[in-house]
């Protein structure tokens, strides 16, 4: 866990272009943002005495809030069962299981259903624990107290202003924990939300069927892509740059870059790039 804890964060600031800057997660040992919350939550589980050296750790997810689950159990030694969709990608379910994790499968599609799973397995099982991601506060301010930070002390080296941190929604911790970060600072940055733009659709972390923990009407902008569109933006940018990346991070860049072209704007735009492509290349 001490290793984990040393390298979780600090991510750098890339530019794509002269208006859009990027973040680029996949730097955290497990390869993905989801790195950040579950550090976040379970040193706060730990400090709490929640997480004991038997405790069974669990979560339902789309694939990375898993993976980084799976290598948090991993470090601590405890072991680690994941509820998730049978549709997601199965390069994910194997970084898991080189992890350790076990993997209980809910129907295509069926967030609300892993959900559920995960709910039934916490109830019945005392040595049980979640990180809720879909409904612990925490989540939002992890990305609040430090994400957001992070992001805003990379912006002011660059001499420009932070016109708009533009990203997809699943949990919503990250987009809401940087909203508020902005409203505290009195800062003029909009706020943009990226959707999928069908349903269902493979534009896997981002669209998980409910809002969560991010309100769309509290947000300056809903800005929808389609998964053919992501997919193919993440090609671009991986044949463009070198730099292979996953396809919620082609619908952040392609939605900022819609963002860019409508609003002329002078300052930078921020997105994230939420992880790494190789855990997509059998949909690619």
């Amino acid at each position: 866990m001490d290793l984990i804890k040393s390298i979780v964060g600090n991510t750098p600031l890339v530019k794509i272009n002269d208006n859009l800057y990027a973040k680029l997660e996949s730097y955290n040992p497990a390869g993905s943002i989801k790195d950040r919350m579950i550090h976040y939550v379970t040193n706060r589980a730990r400090a709490y005495r929640e997480i004991k050296d038997n405790t069974v750790l669990c979560e339902a997810t789309s694939g990375n809030t898993g993976i980084s689950l799976s290598m948090v159990a991993a470090s601590m030694g405890n072991p680690c069962v994941i509820f998730m969709p049978s549709n997601m990608s199965e390069e994910r379910r194997q970084m898991m299981k080189a992890y350790g994790a076990k993997i209980i499968d809910a129907p295509e599609h069926d967030f609300t259903g892993a959900i559920n799973m995960r709910d039934a397995f916490v109830k019945s099982n005392k040595d049980a624990w979640s990180p809720m991601q879909f409904s612990n506060m925490a989540n939002v301010y992890c990305h609040k107290n430090t994400t957001a930070p992070e992001i805003h002390l990379d912006v002011i080296k660059t001499n420009r202003t932070w016109d708009a941190f533009i990203h997809g929604s699943g949990t919503g911790g990250t987009i809401e924990g940087v909203r508020q970060y902005i409203i505290a600072h009195r800062l003029a940055t909009k706020v943009c939300m990226v959707r999928p733009s069908e349903s269902p659709h493979g534009i896997q972390g981002i669209g998980d069927g409910k809002d969560f923990l991010a309100n769309p009407l509290t947000m300056d902008r809903i800005i929808d892509v389609s998964t053919e569109d992501s997919i193919e933006r993440a090609r671009k940018f991986a044949r463009d740059t070198g730099v292979l990346i996953g396809i919620s991070s082609g619908a952040n860049i392609l939605a900022s870059e819609r963002w860019i072209e409508a609003n002329k704007p002078r300052g930078i735009v921020v997105t994230m790039l939420c992880d790494r492509g190789e855990r997509y290349l059998s949909i690619f």
